[in-house]
């Protein structure tokens, strides 16, 4: 009896092990409460290529839950979005443009809008549970903990906010705007302000653990890994802290602005983080030693997300860049602009199995397959065409109008 109880026991087991895995989402900015741009369960999903008019430009970077995707656009639009094929769900309009990126939990969706209103929102229809005032536009974006929504906004504060209801639980005055992301560990929340500081501010009650003064504006949000906390600094710098008492571990300077946020390999000890000269640069986490750098086109204000043995990122070239993670070596780009159209891409992509989501300021979401290499030939294309034409037109104009005049000489 002993035995046929284990054998059963032994099937069961095993039914689970084979049994189909439901695929993790990227719930948040930067995909964890940590900010490490990494999604531990990728899907082995592949969708469509497809591209979306937001109808205005795309700062804000996208969430995913159960195969919609969801993101704002600066036309005061959130949206929700079939991932396969690029259809809309629904939208809401909020009162201001969106920079702010959502935060998903429990089917509620969260995101601040430049009209200073932090929104919860359905995710099935878009229907609005609440929304909170704030006192200026709010660009950063929400981080959920268990039961709270914590949100920086351009009055200079950091909100603790019930979700149920959308009533203030606690805020805290950092002294100037909060365009920087909070990231959550350990009942400790870590945030950046415009004044140059980075907080360690108490989970319950928003009291100050300590801080830590960088030399210029900190609009980059902080990542977390191994009791430390990494960010960027307009200063040029990169800073690693101790997370307990604030204590400087090292910092590594990048010789340009820094709006990107860190993104960390923790496999490979290693940091991802851009500069406004255009670099992408991969340091070590424990000592901050130089690996590579890569160079763009343009700044990069976007922040990196991890894809196996690749990293993705946008630049203001107008350039997605998927990059070899240990190498720094390209293995394969997009310009939806073709270059001669291009608009700079600022938000953040995210990576849902073999497919890249990217937006740009051009107006558009990009649904990318990094498996085939390949994306969708977009609406500029078709203008670009038409600048290739006009050129050939108004070159054999000229050739004709020059034709015409040597003919009259002779």
């Amino acid at each position: 009896m002993f035995k046929k109880r284990n054998v059963f026991i032994g099937l069961l087991i095993a039914c689970i092990l084979i049994g189909p895995v439901s695929a993790a989402d990227w719930q948040m900015f930067h995909e964890n409460q940590e900010h490490t741009g990494f999604l531990k369960e990728a899907a082995d999903f592949t969708s469509q290529v497809w591209y979306f008019p937001a109808g205005g430009p795309i700062q804000s970077s996208p969430a995913i839950l159960n195969k919609i995707i969801f993101f704002g656009s600066n036309a005061g639009n959130v949206y929700a979005v079939d991932m396969e094929d690029g259809t809309k769900l629904w939208d809401y309009k909020t009162g201001g443009g969106i920079i702010s990126s959502p935060a998903i939990q429990n089917k509620t969706l969260f995101i601040g809008s430049t009209d200073g209103y932090l929104y919860s929102i359905n995710t099935d229809n878009g229907d609005v549970n609440w929304k909170f005032k704030t006192g200026n536009a709010i660009e950063s974006s929400p981080a959920v903990v268990n039961d709270t929504v914590y949100v920086g906004s351009d009055d200079g504060r950091l909100y603790a906010v019930d979700i149920e209801n959308g009533t203030k639980t606690w805020e805290f005055d950092t002294g100037n705007a909060v365009k920087s992301s909070p990231v959550v560990n350990n009942e400790t929340i870590y945030i950046g302000s415009q004044n140059g500081k980075i907080f360690s501010l108490g989970i319950n009650n928003g009291s100050q653990n300590w801080a830590y003064t960088s030399g210029d504006a900190i609009q980059s949000s902080p990542a977390f890994y191994n009791n430390t906390v990494y960010v960027g600094s307009n200063d040029g710098n990169v800073y690693a802290l101790g997370a307990d008492n604030g204590s400087l571990t090292w910092k590594f300077d990048m010789g340009n602005k820094i709006a990107s946020s860190p993104t960390i390999e923790s496999n490979e000890n290693s940091l991802f983080i851009g500069s406004d000269d255009g670099n992408m640069t991969a340091l070590d986490t424990r000592d901050g030693a130089f690996k590579w750098s890569y160079k763009a086109g343009g700044a990069i204000k976007s922040t990196a997300a991890l894809m196996d043995n690749k990293i993705v990122f946008g630049s203001n070239d107008g350039t997605v860049y998927v990059v070899n993670k240990y190498s720094g070596k390209e293995e394969w780009s997009y310009s939806p602009g073709y270059y001669l159209f291009n608009s700079a891409i600022t938000s953040s992509p995210v990576v849902y199995g073999k497919t890249v989501y990217a937006g740009s300021t051009d107006g558009y979401l990009y649904a990318l397959n990094t498996d085939k290499e390949q994306g969708p030939s977009s609406i500029f294309t078709y203008y670009t065409w038409g600048a290739v034409i006009v050129v050939i037109v108004g070159l054999l104009g000229l050739r004709s109008v020059l034709n015409r005049r040597k003919n009259k000489k002779e």
